[in-house]
């Protein structure tokens, strides 16, 4: 007999919740998780976390969703841990081994590892690995790899913004490479730790990753899930922070009252503003976030905007534990 299915009652959330992500979640595992501890009706991430890495997720609530892709573009930093002299069918350390290697660390001079970091840093070519979500006629690349067919892959373009390469031992005492890299969308960590070993001459998968910043937002601002369990509902929605946290590298703009309505219609507004690509658009009396837009020859262009109901709900602050919602069978 299956166990009775627990009923919820969603309710409007908006807001950003940073994450910090654990081992063996999907980003969407934890986002359903957290969604669920929420009771929030809507809620996204911004962009996949694997459940063998770690750290900063940001979750988007409500109205907060709407600026979701801002962090999917955003720049990332991460910590890395690559064993050396032992190279896998995935990169990292869910395949298994299929080359194994010495490893000379007498040759793996400081000036060595130095160098290597030079010719993984700035705009460089990575070939996506067969076990990653990437889709080839319909179909993700790593099914294709679970059935034992390689698919040609083209190289793509993607920038280390920073790199630092350094000696150490992974967990289990093994001689590995420590990266602390910061990059564009699109890379894959574990493609680079593969790449630094065979520069280095010995080969290399993925042991440790942990994510330390997403577009500015850090590790510092970050629950855990574990944590968040241990809380009441009260205080879960006080890690809820703003939407306008997404907004921190847009320039702020303030309409009147007048200008502000007809910008939340949809229509452009004049003004002595300089050109610039992004802006984050307030209203006042109440000062409050109506959406983003871009600026260019004097117009004010709306881009996302806010509706007058998600307006409103922000006001009125984060709903309360016993807000009622949308009652939704779990």
């Amino acid at each position: 007999m299956n166990a009775p299915r627990t009923r919820v009652q969603r309710r409007p959330v908006h807001g950003v919740l940073l994450l910090d992500k654990p081992l063996g979640f999907s980003s969407n595992d934890a986002l359903q998780k957290v969604k669920w501890l929420l009771r929030a009706e809507k809620a996204g991430h911004t962009g996949t976390l694997d459940p063998l890495a770690s750290g900063v997720l940001p979750l988007c609530f409500g109205a907060a969703t709407k600026f979701s892709q801002l962090q999917l573009e955003a720049a990332k930093t991460y910590i890395a841990i690559a064993r050396l002299g032992a190279t896998t069918t995935t990169a990292d350390a869910e395949g298994e081994i299929v080359r194994e290697r010495p490893v000379d660390l007498a040759a793996i001079t400081p000036e060595k590892l130095q160098a290597v970091a030079q010719q993984f840093s700035g705009p460089i070519l990575q070939v996506p690995p067969m076990h990653s979500a990437l889709k080839k006629d319909g179909k993700a690349l790593y099914e294709y790899a679970r059935e034992g067919i390689e698919i040609e892959r083209p190289a793509r373009a993607v920038t280390i913004h920073a790199l630092d390469v350094s000696l150490c031992e992974d967990a289990d005492g093994f001689a590995a490479v420590k990266l602390v890299v910061t990059c564009s969308k699109g890379t894959y960590i574990r493609t680079l730790g593969e790449d630094v070993g065979e520069a280095l001459g010995c080969g290399a998968h993925l042991r440790f990753l942990r994510r330390t910043d997403t577009g500015g937002l850090g590790l510092a601002g970050c629950v855990t899930l574990e944590a968040l369990e241990a809380m009441d509902e009260e205080q879960r929605l006080l890690h809820v922070q703003p939407p306008q946290m997404l907004l921190h590298e847009h320039t702020p703009v303030t309409l009147t009252e007048y200008d502000a309505g007809r910008f939340l219609s949809g229509m452009r507004r004049r003004g002595d503003w300089p050109d610039a690509s992004a802006v984050a658009v307030y209203g006042t009396e109440p000062h409050a976030l109506l959406g983003v837009g871009h600026v260019l020859a004097g117009e004010l262009i709306p881009d996302r905007l806010l509706s007058p109901l998600e307006i409103q709900q922000i006001l009125e602050g984060t709903p309360r534990p016993t807000d009622r919602g949308i009652l939704e069978t779990l």
